[in-house]
């Protein structure tokens, strides 16, 4: 039996009230918004790059330079594990895809091969992509794979798309479409961003973060300055653009081993970044810090020192902060590109561009001619076919329907592009199924020579199953598209996931209450939609004559 429960009154109503609260601001210009009381929201429904224009950037991921920081990075490695091991290097040099390491001491050929095979297994993967071969007495080759060498490239790529991905769209609901183009090339659109310098920007920044020991010796110091590095050691400029420091090239430790980066402040209440390591890097710092109080240590980010404070204790627990002179604005950015993670590799931009807005107004009006009209058809539907009554209860729900779902995208921030209107109409005709089935199910039971009551309450009780059925079915694909697409195919399957449930919500519920409140005031005794006699009624009316 279908009941005219306050619960569902009230749900309903809330369901209104929040339609109304969240929409209402796209009707609004960005200056009314503005002054919109504080506890009214304020924000609407963003256009895609097909509706507003925005920024085109066509990004070659630089692989030479990836291939070679790799292979820079095998010799520091090999210095610093041989280090530890005290086994004495006359030279290290690079050939091809490693390097060879010469030993000054032949007898420590043992010890170093032990030390430095116990470097392949500090990679990823199901086997090393790494070789460490003896070569003669006193040599050892330590160098990547032929297949780990072939595959570099491909993964440089995938690597910088995902961080890029990260840096611009964090939530995955802004519509900015990045995709892979050839072999070494990434294409950025960025919808309502009017100046590729900025986004080059954003995007160009490696945010290699990197933790590294400074050499205090003055002799040292001066040596370095007079054009004598020590070996293992650069010089970079102090973070007053000036200073020359000396640092190891060895990183203590390194963004990879960042877990979070938050904006803070610290005890004299100016801006900075507090960060937390994950174990490894935990353990690592804290270590580190520990063997070095007293001396300084430098905070790089891409090569430049950001901070380079002195070591007053050990440092556990594996978290810190980065203090400077950062505005909240610079703060803000660099915890966004910390969290991002660090590109693989540099990125050259090949071409930028805007997208003027022309072509997007003729699609957002394109697009609302095609949405009303398809509603238009829609609601001359249901009106034809069930009547004032039932068919205006189905478009009452349809109306709400699409105010929930402007609503939810302007709640979350989402974008609108072309696809996403295209789902936004097939969410209409999606909504009204629901209807269809009840009133057909209706329909059938009152030409069963059911009663009323006994029909409205098996249309929705027996229809249901089949809605639940095809919304999952729905939502099934749409989350397929949500989590393997990009873009716009995003947006498509956005606008399409938040249509089946506010669908489910409108459709059915709007009906339940409608047509409850019509069986409770009408009181009828056929049913409207049922537009022929019960099966047998004839021949039970003929038999009654004679």
């Amino acid at each position: 039996m279908i009941h005219l429960s306050r619960w569902k009154i009230t749900l309903l109503a809330l369901s209104l009230l929040f339609g109304l609260l969240f929409a209402y601001p796209n009707l609004l210009s960005p200056a009314q918004r503005e002054a919109l009381p504080s506890w009214v929201p304020s924000s609407g429904v963003n256009l895609g790059l097909d509706l507003q224009g925005g920024s085109y950037l066509l990004l070659e991921v630089d692989t030479p330079a990836m291939s070679e920081k790799r292979l820079a990075n095998l010799g520091e490695d090999t210095r610093s594990i041989l280090q530890e091991a005290g086994v004495g290097v006359s030279a290290i040099a690079r050939e091809g895809s490693g390097v060879t390491i010469t030993l000054a001491n032949p007898a420590q050929m043992d010890t170093a091969l032990t030390s430095m095979r116990a470097l392949l297994n500090t990679g990823t993967g199901a086997a090393p992509n790494r070789t460490v071969t003896r070569q003669g007495d006193n040599r050892i080759r330590y160098a990547y794979t032929d297949q780990a060498m072939a595959a570099m490239p491909a993964e440089a790529v995938t690597q910088s798309i995902e961080v890029v991905r990260r840096r611009l769209d964090s939530s995955g609901t802004k519509e900015i479409s990045i995709s892979r183009q050839g072999a070494e090339r990434i294409v950025v659109q960025a919808p309502g961003q009017s100046d590729p310098a900025e986004l080059e920007r954003l995007v160009g920044q490696t945010a290699q973060l990197t933790f590294q020991m400074v050499n205090g010796d003055p002799q040292a110091m001066r040596d370095a300055v007079a054009g004598t590095v020590p070996p293992g050691y650069q010089l970079v400029l102090d973070t007053d653009g000036a200073t020359p420091l000396l640092v190891e090239r060895r990183i203590m430790v390194s963004g990879e081993n960042l877990t979070r980066a938050s904006v803070g402040t610290d005890q004299n209440g100016q801006t900075a970044i507090d960060f937390r390591f994950d174990g490894v890097g935990g353990r690592r710092f804290g270590s580190a810090t520990a063997a070095n109080i007293g001396q300084r240590f430098a905070i790089l980010l891409d090569g430049k020192v950001i901070s380079a404070p002195t070591i007053q204790s050990a440092i556990s627990g594996g978290s810190g902060q980065i203090t400077g002179n950062f505005s909240i604005s610079e703060a803000s950015e660099l915890v966004n590109l910390l969290n991002g993670g660090a590109l693989p590799a540099p990125l050259k931009v090949e071409e930028r561009r805007t997208v003027t807005a022309e072509l997007g107004a003729d699609a957002v009006r394109n697009g609302a001619i095609s949405t009303a009209v398809g509603f238009v058809i829609i609601v001359v539907f249901m009106l034809g076919a069930y009547g004032f009554l039932f068919g205006g209860i189905s478009v009452i729900g349809l109306v709400l329907n699409g105010l929930l779902i402007i609503a939810s995208m302007s709640l979350v921030g989402a974008t609108l592009t072309l696809p996403g209107i295209a789902g936004l109409v097939l969410t209409f005709a999606v909504a009204v199924d629901a209807n269809v089935l009840i009133y057909e199910r209706m329909r059938d039971e009152a030409r069963a020579g059911r009663s009323v009551i006994a029909s409205v309450d098996a249309g929705f009780n027996k229809a249901m199953g089949t809605i639940v059925d095809a919304n999952l079915t729905t939502l099934a694909a749409a989350l397929i598209m949500f989590v393997f697409g990009a873009g716009p195919v995003r947006g498509f399957a956005w606008t399409l996931t938040i249509g089946v449930f506010t669908s489910m919500l409108s459709a059915v519920l709007v009906s339940q209450v409608g047509v409850a409140l019509w069986l409770k005031f009408a009181r009828p005794k056929t049913l409207p939609i049922a537009d022929s006699p019960p099966r047998g009624a004839g021949k039970t009316a003929t038999a009654a004559a004679e």
